[in-house]
């Protein structure tokens, strides 16, 4: 038979064990080379596809399916149950594991993505003394000892049982005696984010994944969640400062993949900042009139950024841990405008000092209306903090709501916010106060 499939295309092969009877065919498909396997079995028909994938050993089994095209892979996958596609996938390499599991139809932020199908299962009716033999079988390759799970013969998950509670029962004890049916289990279809959460609130080494109908397929640890916790941090704050995150870590992004990452919002911002300058234009009246309102703009427009940029910090993270929902945006406004008067008051008074004991000391002169100058900008200081640390405390809740990441509301955006607003604020009460007098 070998010999006369010699030389012939591999749908050729495949179209001839398709006419065999099935007890032929597992035969001559199994006497074929490694890579003949693979050729041929990617062009037979998925039901026989599955027929040969259950008479092959496990070795065989992985040598084709860790050859086969991910796409066919995937097709053939998507014919087995539930039960069989976990213990396929834990036939493939690591590497070829992830494509795998990214392949057959769990959303790309979904914790199915980070499950690991090596982890010990058992049945109830197992006594203790079956347990440790099963262990001392199978432990060598999993990942997480820690955690025994119980399934019953369709493989839906009933319980688990700590590692300790196995060592420190009798022999003959039933692992149905140990039960209370009392666990914590992950849906695959759980987002990453939510399922660090159910970690932080069980403190556990490991949690099981299941399928909708409760079916264990695989378990994450906490080393996988503390790698998707380090991802998410690095993404926020890297946005947070100001740019996209990065596919690779900083040392492995080209020269040119990293200028892309931080033109974009480099653009962005110098375009906001441009109007800053035309907000200043606008006011080249008052500042002709009265210079000496130029020398406050840094010190005004920064306050502003400065303060605007601490509440983003807080409330981003706050959103972060879990600690700020949607619905307490309300709470947070009236925090906010607490600490933004207190602290506006706090740079004020220093601003309006300082103003006092420059002229006073005869280090400056601010001409004749100094001390409306001196209220101006104290009182610039006060609007513009408050501002700023309103804008800086809310925009993440709007990002939120229209469904964007609130990282996204970096230091650089709300400072560029603030920028603009903060001279159409300084502006305004100036002319205001010194309207009839310098201006």
């Amino acid at each position: 038979m070998k010999t006369l499939f010699q030389n012939q295309h591999p749908a050729d092969i495949a179209e001839q064990l398709t006419a065999l009877d099935r007890k032929n065919r597992n035969i001559t498909f199994y006497l074929l080379s490694n890579d003949s396997k693979v050729e041929v079995f990617s062009y037979l028909d998925l039901d026989i596809q599955q027929e040969i994938a259950s008479s092959l050993t496990d070795h065989d089994l992985a040598e084709v399916l860790n050859n086969l095209d991910p796409d066919d892979r995937t097709e053939l996958f998507e014919t087995f149950p539930d039960a069989m596609i976990k213990h396929l996938i834990n036939l493939l390499r690591p590497e070829e594991r992830s494509v795998a599991l990214n392949l057959i139809g769990y959303a790309e932020d979904s914790i199915a993505r980070v499950m690991t199908p090596n982890y010990i299962q058992i049945k109830e009716y197992y006594t203790v003394a079956d347990v440790l033999s099963h262990i001392k079988k199978y432990g060598a390759r999993v990942e997480n000892l820690h955690y025994i799970f119980i399934v019953d013969d369709n493989n839906i998950l009933i319980d688990d049982l700590r590692i300790e509670q196995i060592l420190l029962a009798d022999d003959s004890t039933k692992v149905s005696e140990l039960m209370d049916h009392n666990f914590v289990a992950l849906r695959t279809t759980m987002p990453v984010d939510d399922a660090i959460k159910e970690f932080e609130k069980y403190d556990r080494s490991a949690i099981p994944i299941v399928t909708e109908k409760g079916i264990l397929v695989g378990i994450v640890t906490s080393d996988d969640i503390m790698e998707k916790m380090t991802e998410r941090d690095t993404e926020d704050i890297q946005k947070f400062g100001g740019m996209e995150e990065l596919d690779v870590s900083y040392t492995r992004t080209p020269i040119l993949e990293l200028i892309k990452k931080r033109a974009g919002w480099l653009v962005i911002l110098f375009v906001g900042e441009m109007f800053t300058a035309s907000a200043m234009s606008y006011y080249d009246g008052e500042l002709e009139k009265a210079i000496v309102l130029a020398l406050f703009v840094p010190l005004i427009i920064s306050s502003g950024g400065n303060s605007g940029s601490q509440a983003a910090s807080l409330i981003i993270r706050a959103m972060a841990l879990g600690e700020l929902k949607l619905k307490d945006w309300w709470y947070v406004l009236v925090k906010e405008v607490k600490s933004g008067i207190a602290l506006g008051a706090i740079l004020g008074l220093i601003g309006f000092i300082r103003i006092i004991l420059w002229e006073t000391m005869g280090i400056y002169d601010y001409g004749e209306y100094w001390l409306y100058i001196a209220l101006t900008v104290s009182l610039s200081l006060i609007i513009i903090v408050l501002w700023g640390t309103l804008a800086g405390a809310l925009i993440p809740f709007i990002l939120r709501k229209i469904g964007f990441d609130p990282a996204t509301a970096s230091s650089p955006f709300v400072a560029t916010l603030v920028d603009v607003s903060g001279l159409i604020i300084y502006f305004s009460i100036a002319a205001t106060i010194l309207s009839g007098k310098l201006l």
